[in-house]
C-alpha cells in the first residue's frame, strides 16, 4: 500500500472517532443484524388483494402495461396476444429459470422460445420477477445462472413473469425477502418501467438506455407470504 493511501484512509480513521477497524466492522455488524426500518409510506398499509391493486396501478404510471392471468398455464397465451397487439416478433429469448422453464409453451406452437443470456440481438427478452414493490410499481429482479442481466437491458421489449404473491408493500419487505431466500446475488436490479430520459429537450424518450417497452404479465396467485 502506497504512502499517500496510507495518509488518506488514517485520516478517514480519524475523522470518524473510530479507533481500529476491528471495532467499525463490529458497529457496521451490529447496525446490519438490528435490521432496522424507516418510515414506512401508509399508502402500503393495506392487505394483499390491495397491495396488487396498488402495484398494477403505479406500474401503468410509469409506461408500463400489465395483463393478469389466473395460472402459469395461461402465460403463453398473454405473451402471444401481447405481442401480436406490438406487431412483434413470436420469438422470445427467455431466463432459463426453472420457474420459465415449466411454463407450458408448447401450447403455443407460434411462439419461439430459446433460453439462455441476450447477446444483444434479441427483439424480445422474457425473465421472473423475483419481487415487486407496490410503493413505486417497481421490479427486483436478482441476477444468477438462471436470470442472466443480459435480457433485463439489451432487449428492446422486457416481458416479465411476476406472481402476485411476491408483491409486497415498501422496498424494506424486498429486501427482507432476499434476505431470507438465502445467499445475496451479485446484482440486484430495480426495474420502474421502461428505459426512459428527458435529456433532449426536456421531453421524454423512451428506451435511451434499455428497453422501450416493459410488459408484465401478472399470474393471480394469491399470497403466500
Amino acid at each position: 500500500m502506497s504512502d499517500a493511501r496510507d495518509q488518506i484512509l488514517a485520516t478517514i480513521r480519524r475523522a470518524r472517532g473510530g479507533n481500529g477497524d476491528a471495532a467499525f466492522h463490529a458497529v457496521a455488524e451490529q447496525r446490519l443484524q438490528l435490521k432496522a426500518r424507516g418510515t414506512i409510506p401508509k399508502r402500503v398499509d393495506r392487505g394483499p388483494a390491495a397491495l396488487v391493486d396498488l402495484f398494477v396501478e403505479q406500474a401503468l404510471t410509469l409506461s408500463a402495461t400489465v395483463d393478469r392471468v389466473a395460472s402459469p398455464d395461461a402465460v403463453p397465451a398473454a405473451v402471444a396476444e401481447y405481442l401480436a397487439r406490438e406487431n412483434l416478433p413470436a420469438t422470445l429469448r427467455a431466463a432459463p429459470s426453472p420457474e420459465i422453464e415449466a411454463i407450458p409453451w408448447r401450447d403455443r406452437p407460434a411462439l419461439t422460445v430459446t433460453f439462455g443470456r441476450s447477446d444483444g440481438h434479441d427483439e424480445v427478452g422474457l425473465t421472473p420477477a423475483f419481487a415487486a414493490v407496490a410503493e413505486t410499481g417497481t421490479l427486483m429482479l436478482r441476477s444468477g445462472p438462471d436470470h442472466p442481466t443480459t435480457l433485463n437491458f439489451l432487449p428492446d421489449t422486457h416481458v416479465v413473469v411476476l406472481r402476485a404473491s411476491r408483491i409486497v408493500g415498501p422496498y424494506e419487505e424486498g429486501w427482507a425477502m432476499l434476505r431470507a431466500a438465502g445467499a445475496m446475488p451479485r446484482a440486484v436490479n430495480f426495474v420502474s418501467g421502461p428505459s426512459r430520459t428527458a435529456d433532449i429537450e426536456q421531453t421524454i424518450q423512451l428506451g435511451a438506455h434499455g428497453p422501450r417497452r416493459l410488459h408484465i404479465v401478472l399470474i393471480e396467485d394469491g399470497d403466500a407470504r
